[in-house]
């Protein structure tokens, strides 16, 4: 014999909004519908008294699961994939901007790496016009780039002061670190000290850029000192 319920509370959703985001209990992108809710008492199904709203909350359209605004923090699979291409990209010219592309072996290591992360059309040609072109916004690099050598006039390398390179560096790894696993840290400055170790041991200004990027990525600088040394087969 069933029991009839006389009196509940019911919640009534409307959708407010929809997008897309990463559903922590699918595992992957999914369409969310954004919903807030208002409580109602019911007597026999009948809603009578607003009891308070709730929300919002995001609900998944496919498992149908409530989350909590939140979940937005987490990147999309799509968002994600562009921010670690982004971020190799930018690694990349900065190294070069700091150790010049006088060197194939440098030049070839830096192509191969930006292709790797997405840009499959990536050429030697435009990584140099790129950085030319950096080179030429007053204020990004100290002393002044020649196309030519693949060097710098004056002192080579990043203002150790904070040019917009390097601001770049930190706008394009600082949001990321947080969803890479620190394996995935270790692997993307690693990935920067190759390309730096490719003509040889690293250049100050090299470790500099190095050392931004560890930090970017919140590695601590012993760490980072670390890892550099054992890309670069010497002691710590």
């Amino acid at each position: 014999m069933h029991k009839m319920c006389v009196m509940g509370v019911r919640t009534s959703w409307r959708t407010v909004a929809d997008g897309e985001f990463f559903c922590p209990d699918c595992g992957g992108d999914r369409n969310y519908a954004r919903r807030s809710g208002t409580r109602r008492l019911t007597v026999l199904g009948i809603p009578l008294l607003t009891r308070g709203s709730t929300g919002p909350v995001l609900e998944c359209s496919a498992c149908h699961g409530h989350f909590g605004l939140d979940a937005l923090d987490h990147p999309t699979t799509v968002r994600f994939s562009a921010m670690l291409r982004d971020a190799v990209h930018t690694v990349t010219l900065a190294l070069l901007a700091a150790g010049g592309t006088s060197s194939r072996a440098v030049r070839d290591r830096a192509v191969s790496a930006v292709r790797a992360a997405g840009f499959a059309d990536c050429s030697e040609d435009q990584l140099l016009t790129l950085l030319a072109a950096l080179a030429a916004d007053t204020g990004r690099l100290t002393g002044t780039y020649d196309a030519v050598t693949g060097g710098h006039c004056g002192h080579a390398g990043l203002d150790p002061c904070g040019t917009a390179l390097a601001i770049e560096l930190h706008e394009s790894l600082e949001p990321l670190a947080p969803h890479l696993a620190p394996a995935g840290r270790e692997s993307l400055l690693l990935q920067g000290a190759r390309i730096a170790l490719a003509d040889g041991s690293y250049l100050p200004a090299e470790r500099e850029v190095l050392a931004t990027v560890g930090s970017a990525l919140m590695l601590r600088p012993a760490e980072t000192q670390r890892l550099l040394a054992a890309a670069a087969g010497t002691p710590s």
